[in-house]
Formats: C-alpha cells, sequence, structure tokens
C-alpha cells in the first residue's frame, strides 16, 4: 500500500479546490485571492474557486476549514485578523493555530486611513483636530470586529489620543458603501477598496500607515511621518490547509502559490494596488504567524479591545 501513496498524490488535485476567504467581495482579502486562485489554477490543472465566507470576524470561514477534511480540496486565506489578533480579542476560538497546516505567505499590505467626502478635513492632523474637538461623535467603520482595519484604527486612536467610535460590517465591501453614503466618517481598509474611489474624488485617503509612502499613492504621507514617529500598521494574507494535510499536497499547493506571485501581471497588480509579494515557505510562515500573534495581542491589550 505504501508504494501506492506516491501515485496518489502525484494525481492530486483530481477536482477543484475551493479557496474560503474569511471577508465579503471588494477588498484586498477578495483581490488577492482571485488574483492568486487564477494562477494556481493554471498551474494545478484544476480550477481553485474562491468563495467568499464573511462573517463573524472571520471565525465562521476558519472553522468551517478547519473542519474540514484534510485532503487539499479546501483552504483558506489566512490574514492578520484570524490567525493574530482573534487568538487575544475573544476568550475562546472554535480553531487554533494548531488546527492548520501553513501553505505560503502571500503578500502584505499596508493600512491607509480614508474619511468621507463631506467630512470638514482634508488632512490627517484637521481629522484628529475634529476629532478631538467633539469626541465620540464621529465613528469609522472596519470589515469587521478584530479586522486589520478596526485594529488599525484603534492603534491611531490610541497615538493620537482620540475618541472616535468603532462601526463594524462584515467585509470591506460593505464599509465602503456607508463610507461612500456619508453614514461613516471614517474608514481604515487595505489601498484596493479605496483607491479608485479616491480618484473619483468620492473619499480622501488622509494617511497610510505604512513605513514609507506607498508606491501607488506617493502624495499620500504617512501617519508616521504626520507627527506619530514608529506607527507601523499593516495586513498581511497567506494560505493554509487543515492540518494533517500531506506534505506532499501542502508542497504541492506552496509552488503554485509562490509560482503564481512571481507572474508578472500579478506582481503589477499587487504593486498597483499598494501591496507588496511576500513569499514565505510553510516553515517561514508558521514562525511569522507565531511572532504576528505576539504583536497584535499586545495592541490588543494595550486598546482595551474584547470581543463584541
Amino acid at each position: 500500500m505504501a508504494a501506492t501513496m506516491p501515485l496518489a498524490h502525484a494525481a492530486w488535485p483530481e477536482k477543484p479546490i475551493r479557496l474560503v476567504v474569511p471577508y465579503g467581495p471588494g477588498g484586498s482579502s477578495d483581490v488577492i485571492a482571485r488574483l492568486i486562485a487564477n494562477e494556481m489554477s493554471k498551474t494545478l490543472g484544476q480550477a481553485v474557486i474562491v468563495d467568499n465566507k464573511a462573517g463573524g470576524s472571520g471565525i465562521i470561514a476558519m472553522q468551517e476549514v478547519a473542519r474540514a477534511a484534510p485532503d487539499g480540496y479546501n483552504i483558506v486565506l489566512g490574514h492578520v485578523g484570524t490567525l493574530a489578533v482573534n487568538p487575544a480579542m475573544f476568550p475562546k476560538l472554535p480553531y487554533g493555530h494548531e488546527d492548520f497546516a501553513p501553505i505560503a505567505l502571500l503578500a502584505k499590505v499596508p493600512m491607509v486611513f480614508a474619511i468621507g467626502a463631506k467630512v470638514p478635513a482634508k488632512t490627517l492632523p484637521e481629522f484628529v483636530a475634529l476629532a478631538k474637538a467633539q469626541p465620540g461623535k464621529l465613528n469609522y467603520g472596519s470589515a469587521g470586529n478584530g479586522s486589520a482595519g478596526h485594529l488599525a484604527f484603534e492603534m491611531l486612536k490610541v497615538t493620537a489620543n482620540i475618541d472616535v467610535t468603532h462601526v463594524p460590517y462584515k467585509g470591506t465591501g460593505a464599509q465602503l458603501n456607508d463610507l461612500l453614503a456619508g453614514n461613516t466618517d471614517a474608514a481604515s481598509a487595505g489601498p484596493p477598496g479605496f483607491i479608485s474611489q479616491a480618484k473619483a474624488g468620492k473619499i480622501k485617503i488622509i494617511a497610510s500607515g505604512s513605513p514609507q509612502r506607498l508606491g501607488a499613492l506617493p502624495a499620500v504621507p504617512t501617519v508616521a511621518e504626520l507627527g506619530y514617529p514608529g506607527f507601523d500598521s499593516s495586513q498581511w494574507f497567506g494560505i493554509l490547509a487543515p492540518a494533517k494535510t500531506s506534505p506532499e499536497i501542502v508542497a504541492r499547493l506552496h509552488d503554485a502559490a509562490i509560482k503564481a506571485l512571481s507572474v508578472p501581471t500579478v506582481r503589477a497588480r499587487l504593486e498597483e494596488d499598494g501591496s507588496t509579494a511576500s513569499p514565505m515557505a510553510p516553515a517561514e510562515f508558521a514562525k511569522f504567524i507565531k511572532a504576528e500573534r505576539e504583536r497584535w495581542g499586545n495592541v490588543v491589550r494595550k486598546a482595551g479591545l474584547k470581543a463584541e
């Protein structure tokens, strides 16, 4: 029987693979997932289908894949929120790091801060002054409780000493719709969901949370250069499979994902959206997740955040 195992793995995949995204369409997670899935399909010879499963701070999607058969046909787009923030915010999660086999880190996406077109401010200093003049009256939307946007804005609140009310949504798309409609005053997310709307004059991007200015937004200053040195807030995305997925299948998925990141059009699209390809091998990705759990856990505790 043992001699037949390599043949079975060589035949894999024999049907489409489902890539579950813990957030709704329209945000960085969706853009990156679809870019990578398209290229992985070409390499693997089977369709890699993106399945958006928003809600529950990403817990619904993570739990579903954690409980799936370890055959490589159900994988998940891991994220700073689901893998590094949730463990600190929720006293008990239906999944843990031991439930997954890391495949590859894909990309890092600096967070940007935007305000609605009707908000009487044009810059981050003006927004901070407005928030201090009316504590608790301004609000900001995020892709969900514990999402990268939630944590980034809470980090800004602590750093700038402002009081702005959090309004969680089920995904970046829903959050952006209300920002455009004027139902919320501000938001933080990855650049992809905001750039086109900012160019159309529908929202104002007032700062990026990256250490350096973004190539996609060269005129937008960083939070750090606006008087808050050391400020750095980025989200990241990677692929994981259920624990006990065979090393051979993990290797096949890893190779397909890394090959996708090497495609010039993929890299160009990532850079256009302010993202940076950041490939990591499974073992390196596992160490990275552990370090990020510690870093963001400190942010959660410092901001006094709790699951809602």
